[in-house]
């Protein structure tokens, strides 16, 4: 069997991996745009502010170990068409320009995703820059350490727009948000993002929420942004808007992609084309909860998916049991995770939902240096089942939020968490601990 693998990061290199592991006979070659191989981009931020200060750590395995299970790489070369009718797919290579042709009997498609740049007016100017690839972390942490850069516009307050004002808060910069939505981080509810605004004005980033970036001015490089409510310095501008799905090579085939370009797949990571299979950030993702396809780009979803391609490849049938969507993130001083459905989930899904918002403590006030954790529930109103999760605090909260993640997946109730189990000792928690006490809130 011939596998060819569009896109060499997450979903891609596990796919390949696993298909290699079941079948050591099978030809299996990855095309990568880019020049590195199965990196951790979620490691970007951490690199770009010095927390990380190699970025080869990121790098969960190596070409020379991909070459040592007979999967051939070849990095920089761009897939530009797939023709289904034909198995074949053309290449470009980047550093050479030559064009070619090769075929397949399975193509598996793990491109990603591509940052959203909206034609701003000087979006071209020197100093504006994305940050999605390894390439990009390189180039955007030789350019902070310049000692000229010193105001810092970030545009989009999504989980990399405020990673990244994290970054630069920590380097010592002038750090401004812009973000057209009225509050940041969406995907988490109000009163939890509420808290990560306080903190970020704590540490002196300065937010700007319902305002629209209208262009950008500058010389050579850029010097400032303009909005509809002002004009801001700006030695550096980090555009985090958003992202969509690298798919546009794929226009004019008959495969089926969603109307943000997300490829269409089932649960065993199949396409309607027989013999096409895709994954990670560039297709959906079933949604366990919502029990429905979903858009989620997450590396979680991306390295499971992948290697449940590479399985079906080989002849398997497993399907993906479901995403639930869970996330995490550090701003300064606090840390915040989600799972399962939020609460504008639930009312646009229409379920008749109860939610509660509980302050507790990570653990007793008589163990030292004790820290308070908010945790909020939303649960199904009739039989009180636990549809999604969030928390907030200085330490306690993620791992929490994990807890909560396998009641969701496996169906528990409020009342039936509120009593499960759990460690009790004052160092880590309470004999209530406050999964119990959220969980026990619940009418």
């Amino acid at each position: 069997m011939k596998l060819l693998v569009i896109g060499g990061i997450a979903a891609g290199m596990s796919a390949a991996s696993k298909l290699k592991r079941m079948d050591k006979d099978a030809q299996v070659t990855v095309y990568e745009k880019g020049g590195f191989l199965s990196y951790g981009a979620c490691g970007l931020p951490y690199y770009v502010s010095g927390e990380n200060d190699d970025y080869t750590k990121m790098i969960a395995r190596t070409k020379d170990h991909f070459d040592s299970m007979g999967i051939d790489i070849l990095l920089k070369h761009e897939v530009l068409k797939v023709v289904p009718a034909k198995k074949q797919i053309m290449v470009k290579n980047l550093e050479t320009n030559d064009i070619f042709l090769d075929s397949y009997d399975k193509l598996m498609i793990s491109t990603g995703t591509v940052p959203v740049i909206p034609p701003f007016p000087g979006v071209d100017l020197e100093n504006v820059h994305v940050l999605k690839t390894m390439e990009d972390g390189i180039k955007l942490k030789e350019l902070v350490n310049r000692p000229e850069i010193q105001n810092v516009v970030i545009v989009g307050g999504g989980y990399i727009g405020i990673e990244v004002a994290e970054a630069m808060g920590t380097l010592g910069k002038n750090v401004r948000v812009v973000e057209l939505a009225e509050r940041i981080l969406t995907t988490f509810d109000k009163e939890i993002t509420e808290m990560v605004e306080q903190e970020l004005n704590k540490q002196g980033v300065q937010l700007h929420l319902g305002e629209k970036v209208v262009g950008f001015d500058g010389n050579s490089k850029v010097q400032s942004v303009k909005t509809d409510k002002g004009t801001y310095e700006a030695d550096l501008v980090l555009l985090a808007i958003g992202v969509k799905p690298a798919t546009k090579f794929l226009e004019g085939t008959d495969i089926r992609l969603s109307d943000n370009g997300a490829i269409e797949i089932d649960r065993e990571m199949r396409t309607n084309v027989e013999n096409i299979y895709a994954a990670g950030d560039c297709a959906l993702v079933y949604h366990k909860v919502m029990e429905e396809n979903a858009y989620i780009p997450l590396g979680t979803n991306a390295n499971k998916c992948g290697r449940l391609a590479g399985a079906n490849i080989a002849g398997e049938r497993q399907k993906y049991v479901g995403t639930l969507g869970s996330a995490a993130i550090k701003v300064f001083d606090l840390e915040l995770g989600r799972t399962g459905l939020s609460e504008s989930d639930a009312k646009k899904m229409a379920i008749d939902y109860t939610t509660v918002f509980v302050k507790s403590a990570d653990h007793p006030g008589y163990y030292p240096n004790q820290t308070p954790l908010w945790i909020k529930l939303i649960c199904e109103k009739r039989s009180r089942r636990i549809l999604g999760a969030q928390a907030i605090g200085r330490k306690g909260a993620v791992l929490r939020i994990d807890v909560f993640a396998v009641a969701i997946h496996n169906g528990m109730t409020a009342d039936e968490l509120g009593m499960t189990d759990l460690c009790y000792a004052p160092p880590f928690a309470g004999v209530w601990d406050a999964i119990h006490i959220a969980s026990n809130a619940v009418k």
